[in-house]
């Protein structure tokens, strides 16, 4: 289904509290938008998939960016009006797709998105050395 480029998964269901205002839901207008941008760049490589829920109601709206045997991020309280967002998830997936692993630091990653985040997960056989074997703790 997916090529070895990044997966990006927006949640279509978050709501943003403006959905009487623009007649949708904020994480259907958030992945419009960010379909929209991807579009409008070349040398994007990036797989979409919409979620119709990833569990994050407080948090809205949602994404979450993964790929084989990389580490798997989730931020949250993206506004789908906010370019600064969209500039900053872009410049997200650039420096993730070139790090070993997709492991950024938090001072490695956009600054717009640093108060954002709400997950990193590492990929199963990881080797960074923030994981650490539980049969290995004394």
């Amino acid at each position: 289904m997916f090529d070895n480029s990044p997966v990006l998964s927006i949640c279509l269901s978050c709501c943003d509290g403006r959905e009487a205002v623009f007649g949708s839901r904020g994480g259907a207008r958030l992945a419009q938008e960010v379909v929209a941008q991807v579009e409008g760049r070349t040398g994007t490589e990036l797989n979409l998939r919409g979620v119709q829920c990833m569990s994050q109601c407080k948090r809205p709206c949602i994404i979450s960016l993964s790929g084989d045997n990389l580490f798997t991020y989730v931020f949250g309280d993206l506004d789908p009006k906010n370019t600064g967002h969209f500039e900053a998830l872009f410049e997200l997936i650039a420096r993730y797709e070139t790090a070993p692993e997709g492991f950024l630091k938090r001072s490695e990653r956009p600054k717009a998105l640093r108060s954002n985040i709400l997950g990193r997960l590492p990929p199963l056989g990881s080797a960074s050395s923030i994981v650490t074997p539980l049969d290995h703790i004394s």
